[in-house]
């Protein structure tokens, strides 16, 4: 399966122009699904230097992505008159989803078992909430 994986916000926290302390197992969970055969695509905002930063520090963490902003690495802007942003890929994931970010975990199972977001939801026990107490006056 092919991955476009967006940087600020997804990998890390969002502290953009900086590089945010790492989503926890982002780099886990990423470096595992490359192991069970997945490609993945950095997709990101940042351009030039910022770009250049997020590569390398995913490079340091053993993260190598087959391309950055675009389908494969060779493909250049110049170079293809139907050059698109929009990539050819299986799976986007990325922290502005609707409904938000599951955790890495969570997205590991679904992509390692080939699942939708939702049957996994459904299969997992939800914990229900102690409802709230009223509380009175006269306590602290």
């Amino acid at each position: 399966m092919t991955i476009a994986v967006d940087f600020d916000g997804t990998i890390v926290e969002h502290r953009y122009p900086a590089i945010g302390k790492e989503k926890p197992f982002a780099v886990a969970a990423i470096k595992q699904l490359i192991d069970e055969g997945h490609r993945f695509i950095l997709w990101s905002v940042r351009e030039g230097e910022l770009l250049e930063e997020a590569v390398k520090w995913c490079e340091e963490r053993g993260i190598m992505f087959v391309a950055v902003n675009r389908d494969y690495a060779e493909e250049k802007k110049e170079n293809n008159e139907h050059f698109s942003r929009k990539l050819k890929v299986d799976l986007f994931i990325d922290d502005r989803n609707v409904g938000g970010l599951p955790d890495w975990g969570v997205i590991y199972e679904c992509i390692h078992h080939r699942i939708s977001f939702e049957r996994y939801y459904s299969q997992v026990e939800h914990p229900v909430p102690e409802p709230r107490r009223k509380k009175h006056w006269w306590s602290f």
